[in-house]
C-alpha cells in the first residue's frame, strides 16, 4: 500500500521485535468452544504488565443467564502469574458473544479500550435498539479510543493501533511487540475471512483492510478471534502468520483481485444466518459489555426487534 506512514511504523515496530526477544509478548489463548471465540493474555515478561483481549462473558440465551467461567479463566492465569492487568482491548463490538471486560475490570483493573469508530457503530444499533436519549453515543462507556496509527506500551512492549474497517466500521488491529491481533477481519487459511454484511460493513473495504495487514513483515504472527475448524481439519487452530496467509489463504492469498473477493464474499455473505447471540451481543458490547440499565423492577432486559433486520 503505498505512502501508508502508519504500516511502515507497524512494519518496523514489528521489525525491531523479531530482532530483539525481549521485546516480545508472551501470549496464552484462552479458546471458548460455545461460540469459537479466542481470548488472549499478552503481558511482558520483564515487567509483568499484560492486556486482555476479546474476553468472553458465557450467556445462556434461552435462560437470559449469565456467568463468568471463561472469565475466571483468564482471572486464574493472571494471578497465578502475577501479571498486572493494565489494558482490556476490544477489538471490536462482536456480534457473537458478549465482552467479560467490566467484570475483568472490576477484579483485575486495567483500562478498557476500543477503536474510535465505536461512535459509528454506536449510532446505528441505538437506533436498531431504540435506545433512546440516555443511551451515550461518543463511545464514553470506554476508557481509551484508539485512532489508526496509535501507540501504546504494555510494560516495555511497543504497541500500535490498526483501523482495519471492512467487517465493522469499528474493527481495529493491535500490534503488540511482533503479534498482531487482528480480531475478525481474517480467519485461518483453509477458513478464509470474516463476513462484511452486518450494518456499516463493507466487502471492498475488507478487502483493503486484510492487504494493509497483509503488507505487513512475513513473519508477523497473526493471533485470530475465531476458529470453525475447515472441512478437513479436526483440531481448533488460531494462529497463522503473514506470508501463510497472502500463500494460502483460500479467500484473499495473493493473486486474488478486489473485485473477485467483492463478489465471493458478497454472494457467500447472502447464504449466511445471523450469529445466534447477535442481539444480546451487540446490544451489550456498543455499551463497553454493560447490560443495559435495569428497569423499575431491578432487572435488565435485552431487546429483540421484530421484522427489523
Amino acid at each position: 500500500m503505498a505512502d501508508d506512514q502508519i504500516l511502515d511504523s507497524a512494519a518496523a515496530q514489528i521489525e525491531r521485535a523479531q530482532a530483539d526477544k525481549c521485546l516480545r509478548p508472551s501470549i496464552a489463548g484462552f479458546f471458548d468452544e460455545a461460540t469459537n471465540t479466542v481470548s488472549y493474555v499478552v503481558h511482558d515478561p520483564k515487567t509483568n504488565e499484560a492486556a486482555i483481549i476479546d474476553s468472553v462473558l458465557d450467556f445462556e440465551a434461552a435462560s437470559g443467564r449469565t456467568s463468568n467461567g471463561s472469565a475466571d479463566r483468564i482471572i486464574e492465569y493472571v494471578t497465578s502469574n502475577n501479571l498486572k492487568v493494565t489494558w482490556l482491548i476490544e477489538t471490536h463490538a462482536h456480534a457473537d458473544h458478549i465482552s467479560a471486560a467490566p467484570y475483568l475490570q472490576e477484579r483485575l483493573g486495567g483500562k478498557l479500550a476500543i477503536g474510535r469508530d465505536i461512535v459509528r457503530v454506536q449510532e446505528v444499533f441505538g437506533k436498531l435498539f431504540n435506545a433512546g436519549t440516555d443511551f451515550e453515543r461518543d463511545g464514553s462507556q470506554f476508557d481509551k479510543l484508539f485512532d489508526d496509527g496509535e501507540t501504546f506500551n504494555v510494560g516495555e512492549l511497543e504497541g500500535i493501533a490498526l483501523h482495519v474497517p471492512g467487517h465493522t466500521p469499528a474493527d481495529m488491529a493491535f500490534i503488540i511487540g511482533d503479534a498482531a491481533f487482528v480480531g475478525d477481519t481474517i480467519f485461518m487459511p483453509d477458513f478464509g475471512t470474516a463476513r462484511a454484511d452486518f450494518p456499516g460493513g463493507d466487502a471492498r473495504q475488507l478487502y483493503r483492510s486484510i492487504r494493509r495487514l497483509l503488507s505487513l513483515p512475513d513473519e508477523t504472527r497473526l493471533f485470530l478471534c475465531h476458529d470453525y475448524k475447515a472441512p478437513g481439519r479436526d483440531e481448533y487452530a488460531w494462529e497463522t502468520t503473514v506470508k501463510q496467509q497472502r500463500e494460502e489463504n483460500v479467500h484473499v492469498k495473493d493473486g486474488v483481485s478486489e473485485e473477485d473477493f467483492v463478489e465471493m464474499r458478497t454472494d457467500r455473505d447472502k447464504t449466511l444466518a445471523m450469529p445466534k447471540l447477535i442481539m444480546p451481543s451487540v446490544q451489550v458490547n456498543i455499551r463497553g459489555g454493560r447490560l443495559p440499565d435495569p428497569e423499575d423492577n431491578g432487572v435488565s432486559y435485552i431487546k429483540i426487534p421484530v421484522n427489523a433486520v
